[in-house]
């Protein structure tokens, strides 16, 4: 079972609210302090269900239940939601709808969703919703939607990739050079220095190392960055 927290708070992301005093259960209290005399009471579970539950009191007292999606709050005015459960479209639809109306209300720039290649089938309605593909990776792709009036601020995704040309020369002062077994100079007879590609995350000098070792079979010690060229 899912905890229960109560939290004090004046802020606008009430999830409970409650229009007077007197509306409030008499089995509520916070401790030995009976909340009668609280304006808000705000209700949330710690489970990581899919979907939060907003509920607001409605002209006779009645109570009107608005679920939303579960969102993160990020540095920089945004919600990030993190599809992890199988949900139908049509049932997606009306929650994204009710979420997205709250968050702007809510003053909130930007939101993204992560949709793990399992919930592919939600893509065209998020897309329909007004989301653009951000990226993509093996695994799921990221979608955005720019809700705020503001101008779009929204970083770019990565589009460039570091390349490496190593320059190995042993102690006979002689320079080390390959053919290529692929590529465009496959077959021109063309020598050239042994060249690759740096990995996510790989540290250039690293790169160079293992540029050498696969294609030559030869260890290497790095020394400096001789030039850089765009």
């Amino acid at each position: 079972m899912p905890k229960l927290v109560f939290e004090l708070f004046s802020t606008s992301s009430t999830l409970v609210s409650i229009s007077s005093p007197s509306t409030i259960p008499n089995h509520l209290v916070l401790g030995q302090h009976n909340i009668k005399s609280l304006s808000s009471v705000r209700y949330m579970s710690t489970s990581t269900n899919t979907l939060a539950i907003e509920k607001k009191m409605v002209p006779g007292n009645e109570v009107q239940q608005v679920e939303l999606l579960a969102g993160v709050e990020d540095l920089y005015g945004g919600i990030i939601i993190d599809m992890e459960k199988t949900m139908d479209s049509e049932a997606f639809v009306p929650l994204l709808r009710a979420s997205l109306s709250q968050w702007k209300q809510r003053g909130k720039r930007a939101v993204w969703i992560k949709l793990p290649i399992e919930l592919a089938n939600l893509v065209e309605p998020a897309v329909k919703e007004g989301f653009k593909y951000h990226h993509a990776e093996p695994d799921y792709v990221m979608l955005v939607n720019w809700i705020s009036k503001s101008t779009n601020s929204l970083p770019k995704n990565a589009s460039h990739r570091v390349g490496i040309s190593a320059f190995v020369m042993n102690d006979k002062r002689q320079v080390l050079v390959v053919q290529e077994k692929s590529g465009k100079f496959k077959g021109t007879g063309v020598w050239k220095f042994p060249t690759g590609v740096v990995d996510e995350g790989e540290d250039i000098s690293m790169a160079a190392i293992r540029e050498v070792k696969e294609e030559t079979g030869i260890d290497t010690e790095f020394v400096e960055i001789l030039a850089f060229r765009q």
